[in-house]
């Protein structure tokens, strides 16, 4: 059956062959589309993810990429590190992706599917999984990914009752386009029935719903809406009519309706969007026949107007913003027999919506909101005016409809969510079933510990047992906020007395629990504040420090006097990169803040992380907020990583976003936006994790401030990352973005504490796998064996140097800073001239 396919696909092409001639020359893009199509891909696309085990979601045009357009979203967000290509069959597809998916590394036209070439592509590209977008079954491509071990994975799946039909005559070559997806996530339980008819494993198969409820990218303000209103020259309209994806034959029934509305309603304007834009001009004619006045969008643009009463939408991808200014909407392909098309756009907007008889290809989302009458149902031109025409006689029915259709809408949403959900679970199936380092460490990330977490970040399907957690996990939160917030209110009111210091302090801290860059961001903070001239000490608590007491002192800003057992990794660490800086731990900041004062003469007392030690007065709140992770999922321990609710973010005096960088616009966005909407005093501040360079572990465990090698000898470098940290995608995502080829990542739970058996079965790995050397992080090297970091002719490990470095609003933060120090006392001249170099 695959030879007959092929041979089938191969006339078929050649019989084609005039037809892409004549669009060749008509269509302006068509060119490089056949290009691409013919494996000629770019070499600045491939870059960005060939061999670098992506993403790679297939849609096949523009609705499917209004369909992806949320998952890419959520794909981002659950996996930053890695790079997402996105393909598609159409011009007008690939117009849409690169107009509003952002969030993509790489965006190309899907190639042919002919055996070498499908089979060239994905040689070249290697992705870690393959998407299909709704029903995007390619025989060729899919029998490539079983040869080269890819995943594959169908998103949003939809399966139509002509398309069950259909695939059954493909006898043998649809059990192996079935049999090599790993996983279907379907839009409804129709959807899953048809494709398990279809044989695929009922286990494999899940409902998530439809991606197309998340869509964000038609999202149009009020201001928005006027602008629209404006450019389309339609300002003195009193409604507007949108006929939207219109099929041939489709627009007279329109144009029939709108000639009865406008004998009641003159000043009544249209919209007509054509499905295709190549009959723009046809659309015209039929509409100047009938006598009216048509402007095209394109030249509504340039200014050109008409006086026109209507207006056909002649360009790409402005559809889904346009339906926002309508008043009533009608679904193109419904009065003719195409099946219609989908209605979520314009009830994203809470639209009134009109459609035909023919809706067979959107049956459940059609039935949903007809069941709920939020759209009404026609079967000609009569049932048609008649509808618009009631619609506009009686308001109120029409707002019902509007509201409706909003409801619906929300209440429907998460499946891309809850499809990044799955696609995490498929990669780390396969990771479990191909994983080669055996050593009890890899195995302990199944723990408990980590259950939890990935449960309550709906990272694990919750099964029974799941949702009596939950339940459980939420009561334990409620309780622990309340008391979280009670504490706050004593200290706040006066009744828990704060103990005050006589030295300016300044905290550093957060409000979620993980690596938001508190301890490197306390280290670049103090060397600031001590090269202006202060004398600057940090209070840390000594989080898993084997040393016990009130005051415990890791550094007295000469030498250090702990071990990073006894002081714990973060308090050593920044004793081991502050050599002029005193660091102190202790659970009582007050008496070790006392101590640092009476002892080495501190003016300033940083505390690292210390936005929720209340028992310690401080003159400034600095709040670290990682841009990648954000908020956590939200949720108050223990049922999320809150440790106070987001209201707290009103007591920091500065914001500062982590990261950056290697955050999408879009987190940046809602970060500034939580922050506004909880804090309307903050300074906000962005930063980056800058890598400095990479210092090879025995001269770092012998020395302090040792350079070692440059970012640029390490670029082509092959290496193994290795880490124990809060945010381990953000370390390999830097590594990348330096140039450094990361043949395998091992992750080991966070504060993990090496043993000799767990190193030395990584330093086997790495020589397996051909790396040139294995990547940890400084907090990491302090808990390496020393048996290993002193055996000769081993493979290099190297620390990667990374430093704080300030972005948007750093000068803004440097004066802010130095307005609220207290004025400099005068020190010894030997002090200042120590303090200068």
């Amino acid at each position: 059956m695959q030879i007959l396919y092929d041979i089938v696909v191969v006339l078929l092409m050649i019989v084609l062959l005039p037809y892409f001639i004549v669009r060749l020359i008509r269509e302006k893009g068509f060119g490089e589309r056949m290009k691409q199509s013919f494996g000629f891909l770019p070499k600045h696309a491939l870059d960005k993810v060939a061999g670098k085990d992506c993403i790679w979601v297939h849609a096949a045009s523009v609705g499917e990429i209004v369909a992806a357009s949320p998952l890419v979203k959520e794909f981002r967000r659950e996996f930053p590190e890695i790079p997402i290509l996105i393909s598609v069959v159409t011009c007008s597809g690939y117009t849409m992706a690169n107009r509003i998916i952002k969030d993509a590394d790489s965006i190309i036209y899907f190639p042919l599917d002919l055996p070498f070439l499908a089979d060239h592509t994905v040689k070249k590209i290697k992705p870690r999984i393959f998407l299909l977008v709704e029903t995007e079954l390619w025989p060729n491509l899919l029998k490539a990914a079983r040869r080269y071990n890819v995943a594959v994975m169908m998103v949003n799946g939809r399966i139509s009752d002509k398309s069950v039909n259909r695939y059954r005559y493909m006898f043998s070559l649809l059990s192996d386009m079935v049999g090599t997806v790993n996983k279907f996530a379907m839009q409804s339980e129709i959807d899953a029935s048809y494709i398990i008819r279809l044989g695929a494993d009922p286990k494999l198969v899940a409902v998530t719903g439809n991606t197309k409820f998340d869509q964000t990218y038609t999202n149009v303000s009020a201001g928005g809406k006027k602008k629209i209103i404006a450019e389309l020259g339609l300002d003195d309209a009193e409604g507007i009519i949108i006929a939207g994806s219109t099929h041939k034959g489709e627009e007279v029934y329109v144009l029939d309706a709108f000639m009865k509305l406008r004998n009641e309603f003159p000043k009544v304007k249209l919209i007509i969007a054509p499905r295709k834009i190549i009959r723009k001009d046809d659309v015209k004619n039929i509409c100047e026949q009938r006598g009216f006045k048509t402007a095209f969008r394109t030249d509504l643009k340039k200014r050109i107007y008409h006086g026109h009463d209507i207006v056909i939408l002649d360009t790409i991808g402005e559809l889904g913003k346009i339906y926002s200014v309508g008043d009533v909407i009608y679904i193109g392909g419904s009065l003719v027999p195409h099946g219609g098309h989908n209605i979520l756009e314009p009830a994203a907007h809470g639209k009134a919506i009109i459609v035909g008889k023919n809706m067979f290809n959107f049956k459940d989302t059609y039935m949903l909101f007809k069941k709920r009458d939020a759209c009404l149902t026609v079967n000609n031109s009569i049932e048609l005016a008649q509808q618009m025409i009631k619609l506009f006689r009686q308001p109120e029915i029409r707002h019902q409809m509007e509201a409706t259709s909003l409801a619906i809408i929300h209440e429907n949403q998460g499946a891309s969510r809850r499809s990044a959900v799955i696609l995490r679970q498929v990669l780390e199936e396969l990771d479990k079933n191909h994983k080669t380092l055996a050593v009890p460490s890899t195995e302990a990330i199944e723990n408990l510990q980590t259950y939890l977490f990935e449960l309550v970040h709906g990272r694990r399907e919750k099964h029974v047992v799941g949702y009596l957690i939950i339940f459980i996990l939420d009561i334990f939160s409620f309780i622990y906020e309340k008391l979280v917030n009670l504490k706050l209110w004593l200290y706040q009111s006066g009744i828990l007395k704060r103990q005050s210091i006589d030295c300016y302090v300044i905290s550093i801290g957060n409000i979620t629990v993980g690596g938001t860059g508190k301890t490197p961001t306390s280290q670049r903070l103090a060397k600031e504040i001590s090269n202006i001239g202060y004398k600057v000490a940090i209070l840390n608590r000594g989080y898993r420090a084997k040393w016990h007491g009130d005051v415990g002192v890791v550094s007295d800003g000469r030498k250090l006097l702990m071990t990073a057992s006894q002081a714990g990794d973060e308090a050593f660490l920044l004793a081991k990169n502050l050599p002029d800086v005193p660091v102190l731990i202790g659970p009582d900041r007050s008496l070790t803040g006392k101590y640092a004062i009476e002892n080495f003469g501190v003016e300033v007392a940083i505390l690292d992380d210390g936005y929720q030690h209340w028992q310690l007065k401080r003159n400034m709140d600095i709040l670290l907020v990682d841009s990648i992770n954000i908020f956590g999922n939200e949720h108050i321990l223990p049922r999320g990583t809150l440790r106070e609710s987001l209201s707290h973010l009103d007591r920091a005096d500065v914001c500062l976003l982590t990261k950056v960088d290697q955050a999408t616009p879009h987190s940046r966005e809602y970060i500034r936006k939580t922050l506004s909407q909880n804090n309307d005093h903050a300074l906000i501040v962005e930063s980056i994790h800058n890598p400095m360079g990479f210092v090879e572990i025995g001269e770092w465990s012998d020395n302090i401030g040792c350079t070692g090698k440059k970012i640029v000898e390490m670029v082509g470098c092959r290496i193994m990352v290795v880490s124990a940290i809060g945010n381990p995608a953000s370390v390999e995502q830097t590594l990348q973005s330096i140039g450094t080829i990361i043949v395998e990542s091992i992750r080991f739970p966070d504060h993990h504490d090496y043993s000799l058996d767990e190193i030395a079965a990584v330093m086997k790995q790495a020589e397996k796998r051909g790396a040139e050397a294995i990547v940890i992080t400084d907090k990491d090297a302090v808990k390496f064996p020393q048996e290993i970091i002193q055996e000769k002719n081993r493979i290099p490990i190297y620390i990667i140097s990374i430093e704080i470095k300030f972005k948007n609003g750093a000068e803004e933060f440097y004066q802010y800073i130095k307005e609220h120090l207290p004025p400099l006392t005068k020190h010894d001249d030997q002090v200042c001239n120590v303090r200068k170099k």
